[in-house]
């Protein structure tokens, strides 16, 4: 059955006011188009998670759309800091931001219970530090078998999780290479999710190459075909990272007038991401069309 929508649709469906969002992503993929559809259609009260924050977060909490940001990182990676998070969460502009905090591995690990639906995940990153005092989810357990203690995280169990790939079946089936981070166990984790891909593509496409498929259509309730939906990020084998636009915003950010220059123009301004990929022009997508680099074909066998 097909789940192909607009992003449009996908967000305002699936992404109420007040809901914990996952936008998952490691370094590639990560889902920019989703999260200006969230600022367009002004959803607000959101507690956003992700292990990395990055420019898409302080975009949103720089539109208020955030009351809480739950991490284990946040800035603009090979840049600096992000400056409407720090505003928030020093100054309470636009709005005050809760903070939660993790190490990368505890917060993976929180969500990794969320999607196996355990109570709590074991870990012994937390000794020595002094998170545990600032999250009351973070908590010291004592070994059942000898004199021992490790610490324990809460599951994290979003209310939505949005996830990139490369390509996917209209029903949902997803193929993803390169670096694929947390996003198999934001989306088993997450109760809706929406899936956003560079391409659509055939069930014989997907059946082709199993291994690639990372997300299935039993976890997915929205697909989106979005292409460039993780600019300025990049997409493994579709474009590159935009590095001028990470050192851009670092300018942009840093003043709040000019935020809300940038929020009109590229954000309001724009109506879907197809308008923005055009206003972006052909010379600047073509900069950062990578050269082919294919694997070694492998023969996957026919058996009777």
């Amino acid at each position: 059955m097909s789940k192909v929508t607009s992003m449009h649709d996908a967000i305002s469906t699936g992404v109420s006011d007040g809901d914990s969002i996952y936008l998952a992503g490691f370094t590639h993929l990560i889902p920019f188009a989703a999260g200006h559809e969230i600022i367009r259609q002004e959803k607000r009260d959101l507690e956003l998670i992700r292990a990395t924050p990055d420019l898409i977060y302080d975009q949103l909490i720089a539109a208020g759309c955030a009351r809480k940001a739950t991490f284990s990182w946040a800035g603009n990676p090979g840049v600096g800091s992000l400056p409407a998070f720090r505003r928030a969460a020093e100054d309470g502009i636009p709005t005050e931001l809760e903070l939660e905090e993790y190490t990368h591995f505890g917060l993976i690990a929180a969500l990794d219970a969320g999607a196996s639906n355990l109570p709590f995940a074991p870990l012994r990153g937390f000794i020595g530090s002094d998170l545990p005092e600032h999250n009351d989810n973070i908590a010291r357990v004592e070994s059942p078998f000898d004199d021992d203690y490790v610490y324990a995280v809460a599951p994290i169990q979003p209310d939505v999780a949005v996830i990139r790939a490369q390509r996917a079946d209209d029903a949902g089936n997803a193929h993803l290479w390169g670096i694929q981070g947390e996003v198999k166990i934001a989306g088993l984790a997450a109760d809706t999710v929406i899936l956003s891909v560079e391409e659509r593509c055939s069930e014989e496409t997907i059946r082709s190459d199993p291994n690639r498929t990372v997300i299935t259509s039993d976890d997915v309730d929205h697909v989106v075909h979005d292409p460039y939906g993780s600019h300025p990020s990049y997409a493994q084998g579709y474009y590159g990272r935009d590095n001028e636009a990470y050192i851009e915003w670092a300018e942009i950010a840093s003043d709040v007038d000019r935020v809300e220059e940038w929020l009109d123009e590229w954000v309001y301004g724009v109506e879907n991401r197809r308008e923005y990929v055009e206003k972006l022009g052909a010379e600047r997508l073509l900069d950062l069309q990578p050269e082919h680099s294919y694997a070694t074909p492998i023969d996957m066998g026919a058996y009777r």
